[in-house]
């Protein structure tokens, strides 16, 4: 167990209060009360941190129910023919049908911001942590067992600064670090060896994203600029999503499928 998830082990073990849900709903109803009378009394400096922050919550609220929000949009049926004469007033409006529908831009935004793309790989095979991390004893008479190193493949930036080895918790090996993948793109159908950039999400955990792991399944950033691909607006893409299609610590590469 990591250290300081004290609180997690015990809801998993013995789960949470039977009013739990109820304690939290009577929460989440006060606390628009709360936060009305906060920004009544506060003043000074701190108001107007507030104020800046509520401010920026309100645009985003605003951009999201006019995102969300329908327009009405016109379609031509030409199976609808009218009989006898029509007048020339009418003639514009001929086999027409109201349909609410959501413009590409819209859908694509929406997608985005809830994450959800068509993945080759929706599901991978859960690893154990005992599998992922090996632990690594310490101290003068090997007592202490905090330290653990990662046994998959990772990601490591070029920013990146190690911590002094004595205070290091997790330990990414050199020989394991990956920098470049095998990129297929699947409507070109070919493959490029493409420098990574970040990993955006590892299904395993949260944590392994934030250690970089590269694990199959796993979401990668790639530089795709010697692609040169751009986007409908004439702009020039430098960094796409690609999804890890291999075992990496079974290949000795990184084979991934570019996410279009």
């Amino acid at each position: 167990m990591p250290q300081n998830e004290y609180i997690e082990e015990s809801i998993r073990r013995h789960g949470r209060r039977l009013d739990h849900d109820e304690r939290k709903r009577k929460k989440e109803a006060r606390k628009v009360h709360k936060d009305a009378a906060f920004a009544q009394k506060v003043h000074g400096l701190k108001a107007k941190l507030y104020n800046k922050k509520r401010h920026a919550e309100k645009i985003q609220m605003k951009k999201t129910i006019k995102m969300h929000d329908e327009k009405n949009a016109k379609q031509k049926t030409d199976d609808v023919v009218p009989e006898g004469a029509v007048p020339a007033y009418l003639l514009d409006r001929e086999g027409q049908q109201r349909a609410k529908v959501l413009s590409n831009m819209l859908k694509q935004k929406r997608k985005e911001k809830a994450g959800k793309w068509n993945v080759p790989l929706p599901k991978v095979r859960g690893i154990a942590e005992d599998e992922m991390f090996k632990v690594v004893k310490t101290g003068k008479s090997k007592s202490k067992s905090w330290k653990r190193m990662v046994t998959k493949p990772t990601f490591v930036g070029d920013g990146f600064t190690r911590k002094p080895p004595k205070y290091e918790r997790f330990i990414r090996p050199m020989a394991l670090r990956y920098k470049k993948a095998n990129v297929t793109h699947p409507e070109l159908k070919a493959t490029f060896q493409l420098p990574i950039i970040g990993v955006k999400k590892n299904p395993q955990s949260p944590m392994y994203t934030q250690l970089g792991v590269l694990t199959k399944g796993t979401i990668i950033e790639v530089n795709v600029a010697e692609l040169g691909l751009v986007t409908t607006g004439g702009k020039v893409l430098w960094g796409k999503y690609a999804q890890i299609t291999n075992s990496p610590e079974n290949d000795g590469c990184i084979n991934a499928l570019l996410l279009v």
